[in-house]
């Protein structure tokens, strides 16, 4: 209101409502269920793999992304949420899981002669122009295997993460497999990409002249459709992948291979962050547009000493919840529900004095049975439609009259049958050979 303007006496301004934050989204209740399928499955086939559940901040100090990820990725420059906290040090809302998880691992002494095997979930967070399927604040899965240093630990993983992918109901998704090799052989590798990308200098974009400084090997990433020509001309690095990564590469293949897994050979795939080697993976779809990528993993084993940890070989990946769960959308899959078994209607003084207590009998009773009990009063008619509304497959109906003669009336909602009258004392197994998961 400007100060020329009156507001009429009496009157009161409402308040503007608050908006989110951009690229942070809410997940509303039609839109659980979904998400709770996913991490059901997950954490059953987690448990299943012998994978621990590990749960670590989301706030971490600076540093360590800053010596994890690398100084010279998108990430560090551009992407973190960074502040600092009322005595002065400078903290990061996480960018992603690993680091979080390798520090755990050093600071509670979990790697001193020891495997693990673990997973985590929940938030991170990046200051990225949001888009479909990549948010500011994004939720992921993210499994770590520790202390192995064979191409046997990598091949489970991708196992894991394909079974997941199935077991959701992920359609048309493929593998893309490549090898980063050692420190040796990128080494070798680096030298070459610099000098051919250096005689390009002049159609370089600025991101990849920045990258041609300190991380070289991310141009080969680069989304400009621009770069396309120049990219495909470039040194690959499996021309340089010495013995050891050969043989690690190829031990990887023959386990993907026995299994029946396909995969692409991709030798342009490259991982954002500095701290992988050897095996590198995505799982990619096309339906997506251009955030093709659902799940994305590798060996990372110099990571835990530039932590400050002992020397372990590490491999992990980390899976979008969001991604999947917008692809399940794509792809047309059943969605999950969260819909109750059974709306209990209630009308009347004496039935709104038993209703509660007989409906808590009734989850006593049959595990797992799912009632939404009406609360709030309401016409019988209004009391159905909402049980109609709500997705459940019976109702159970109680009124003073059924109160009095201790029955309830049980109306299918989803099939033509005639509604019946259950004693309360056998309401219990009725609705066991009724209601099935």
């Amino acid at each position: 209101m400007t100060s020329n303007q009156t507001q009429p006496v009496g009157s009161v301004s409402q308040p503007q409502a608050i908006q989110p934050v951009r690229g942070m989204n809410d997940v509303l209740p039609g839109d659980a269920a979904a998400w709770q399928r996913l991490e059901s499955i997950a954490r059953d086939l987690f448990a299943a793999y012998a994978y621990q559940e590990i749960r670590v901040p989301i706030v971490e100090h600076t540093g360590l992304f800053k010596r994890s990820i690398g100084e010279f990725t998108d990430i560090v420059q551009k992407e973190m949420f960074t502040f600092d906290d009322p005595s002065g040090d400078s903290l990061t809302l996480r960018p992603e899981a690993t680091a979080g998880i390798v520090r755990a691992m050093i600071s509670n002494g979990l790697l001193h002669n020891q495997k693990q095997r673990v997973w985590c979930a929940g938030p991170m967070f990046r200051h990225e122009k949001p888009q479909r399927g990549r948010f500011r604040q994004f939720h992921q899965l993210d499994v770590e295997a520790f202390g192995y240093p064979g191409p046997d630990i990598d091949a489970e993983l991708i196992m894991l993460s394909g079974r997941l992918l199935k077991a959701v109901g992920v359609e048309r998704v493929e593998l893309n497999l490549n090898s980063l090799g050692t420190t040796a052989s990128r080494r070798a590798h680096r030298e070459k990409l610099v000098a051919y990308f250096s005689a390009h200098k002049s159609k370089l974009d600025p991101d990849s002249l920045r990258r041609l400084e300190g991380n070289p090997l991310r141009i080969l990433d680069s989304k400009n459709p621009d770069l396309k020509d120049i990219i495909a001309g470039a040194p690959l690095l499996t021309e340089y992948l010495d013995e050891e990564s050969k043989q690690h590469f190829d031990g990887l293949r023959r386990h993907l291979d026995a299994v029946g897994i396909k995969y692409v050979l991709n030798p342009l795939l490259v991982r954002g962050l500095d701290y992988y080697s050897h095996t590198v993976f995505e799982w990619v779809t096309t339906e997506l547009g251009s955030q093709g990528a659902v799940c994305s993993g590798g060996r990372y084993d110099g990571l835990v000493t530039q932590l400050g940890g002992e020397p372990t070989p590490a491999m992990g990946w980390a899976l979008g919840q969001e991604r999947i769960v917008e692809l399940l959308r794509v792809q047309g899959v059943g969605a999950a529900t969260n819909a109750p078994d059974i709306y209990f209607v209630i009308a009347g003084q004496r039935a709104e004095a038993e209703g509660l207590a007989l409906a808590e009998r009734l989850r006593d009773s049959v595990a797992g049975l799912r009632i939404e009990t009406h609360c709030g009063g309401g016409s019988f008619k209004s009391q159905m439609k909402r049980a109609d509304k709500s997705g459940a497959a019976y109702a159970l109906i109680l009124g003073d009259s059924e109160t009095e003669r201790r029955v309830v009336g049980l109306k299918s909602l989803r099939v033509e049958q005639p509604q019946v009258e259950v004693a309360w004392d056998a309401l219990a197994e009725e609705l066991k050979g009724r209601v099935t998961r």
